[in-house]
């Protein structure tokens, strides 16, 4: 298989993903905005894409890819959790001198698991690949998210050397390794995952394929090994990159616990990992007393990881 630095000149109607990246939107303060950028190209399904943010620094900035939540099911690019204000998470990752590549993924019912794993390692592989472009640093990568991506943001900081989970979707060749890791409120042990209960009223509005649990959505089909693989537990190693896990307390659709499995798991690898709870705080940040602590935490774990790798 020919990967994107021997491959002939791509045909941008079939190949986007190998096309130069269009010419960004600057904005007042000198960011510049690449929005619905294509990284990979799916034939037979929507196009994938990303939207970059790239600070005005000296030097080339780091970059985090932000994975979007919804279940597997729902959601886009642009989400955050309701409690946030709008463009929060990504103005406040600019003003600590950080890049941000919001990224989109197969849904379930598009795709069965590991599309979704493959896609967003294909996001990661196309910044690499076209980081001179983009004036990004390809040598220092984080990646976060929230619910669903943050299990994906899980995966992959700790799948990169699986190649049987690489998945061929989009640039081929650059590595899909990332440096740091934050997760917020994803499952990690889809064994001891509970079955959400839905309020009979609510139920009764909803379509069949609806009440389906989106875990066995996810996993229609697919094979043991395939379903065993979901399951960020099951790929903690001894190299894993650091990570930063924040979960409330009251959460009642990923259970706590979920964060405290994959914690545990992690340090007794020898992994940097640290946990912090939210007391009070349900999913998407329901209830929390201080979400713009949350926030704060997070663009801080992620600069002091990603400038850790700084040249010089």
């Amino acid at each position: 298989m020919t990967d994107a630095t021997t491959a002939p000149a791509p045909d941008g109607f079939l190949t986007p993903h190998l096309l130069p990246p269009p010419t960004p939107y600057h904005r007042a303060d000198g960011t510049r905005h690449h929005p619905g950028v294509v990284y990979a190209a799916v034939s037979g399904y929507r196009a994938l894409e990303l939207d970059l943010w790239v600070p005005a620094t000296a030097a080339r900035p780091p970059v985090v890819v932000w994975v979007h939540g919804g279940a597997w099911m729902v959601g886009n690019r642009h989400a955050l959790p309701g409690v946030l204000r709008p463009g929060q998470l990504v103005d406040e990752l600019l003003a600590a001198g950080l890049a941000v590549a919001s990224v989109e993924y197969r849904h379930a019912r598009e795709a069965r698991f590991p599309a979704q794993l493959h896609d967003v390692k294909a996001a990661v592989r196309w910044l690499r690949h076209h980081a001179a472009a983009t004036g990004i640093d390809p040598g220092r990568v984080g990646i976060a998210g929230e619910s669903a991506g943050g299990h994906l943001a899980a995966l992959v900081g700790l799948t990169a050397d699986r190649t049987d989970l690489e998945g061929d979707v989009g640039v081929r060749g650059p590595s899909s390794h990332v440096d740091v890791v934050v997760d917020w409120y994803g499952v990690a042990d889809a064994a001891t995952m509970p079955e959400l209960e839905i309020p009979p009223h609510v139920a009764a509005a909803l379509p069949p394929e609806d009440l389906v649990p989106p875990l066995e959505v996810l996993l229609d089909g697919v094979d043991a090994a395939t379903s065993e693989a979901v399951s960020p537990l099951a790929s903690v190693h001894a190299g894993a990159p650091p990570f930063l896990l924040l979960h409330g307390t009251a959460d009642a659709v990923v259970p706590h616990e979920q964060s405290e499995r994959l914690a545990a798991a992690l340090r007794g690898a020898g992994a940097d990992v640290r946990l912090e709870s939210i007391p009070g705080a349900g999913h998407g940040w329901d209830g929390c007393a201080d979400p713009d602590a949350v926030v704060a935490a997070t663009v801080r774990y992620l600069a002091d990881g990603l400038r850790a790798g700084a040249p010089g």
